[in-house]
């Protein structure tokens, strides 16, 4: 990488975080004026404050480094991964690799009748579905709620939850969940 690139590449890292020079210096233990040498490229950090500055930045060493600095946003079947609970007679497929460090985790479950998927204790957090095909009952707490096909359900996660397919037909569902919990 050329030097030159490192200001420009913690600037472009600053502003996806959304930190103000001032923000991201006072998160480092560092001066805005500092952190805008380091940006304009008048002067160069020191290994250690380059890690401090990334760590912030949520991002490492390596990565900053990489040449590979295109970002995916396109995942095929290829990328997924499934889990079959044969007790709970349920599905998982992952369909976003590492979904762990992001904001949400979306997951398609398969129920087959009579299935359900895992009773979730109360977190913090909340769950969207999407109903792809099917029906299920929803239950958060004390309430349950038949869902069908094409309709959506919404969720704060302070409570147990969990989904049951009581049909006699496969239910499958698109459900997300942030933080990612699955």
């Amino acid at each position: 990488m050329d030097p030159k690139e490192i200001g420009v590449k913690i600037k472009q890292l600053r502003l996806e975080n959304g930190l103000t020079q001032e923000e991201l210096a006072n998160r480092c233990e560092l001066t805005k004026g500092f952190i805008s040498q380091i940006e304009r490229h008048l002067t160069s950090p020191s290994i250690t404050t380059l890690i401090d500055i990334l760590e912030v930045l949520g991002t490492t060493l390596g990565e900053f480094f990489s040449e590979d600095t295109e970002d995916v946003y396109v995942f095929t079947p290829a990328d997924f991964y499934e889990k079959t609970d044969e007790n709970l007679k349920h599905t998982i497929h992952w369909i976003v690799p590492n979904a762990q460090k992001y904001e949400m985790e979306p997951i398609i479950i398969d129920i087959e009748p009579g299935g359900t998927s895992f009773d979730d204790d109360p977190h913090a957090g909340e769950e969207f579905g999407y109903i792809l095909e099917g029906e299920v009952v929803l239950r958060v707490g004390k309430k349950r709620v038949t869902v069908h096909q094409g309709e959506t359900f919404y969720y704060m996660s302070n409570k147990p939850h969990g989904l049951e397919n009581n049909s006699k037909k496969r239910a499958k569902i698109l459900w997300v969940s942030t933080p990612p919990m699955f």
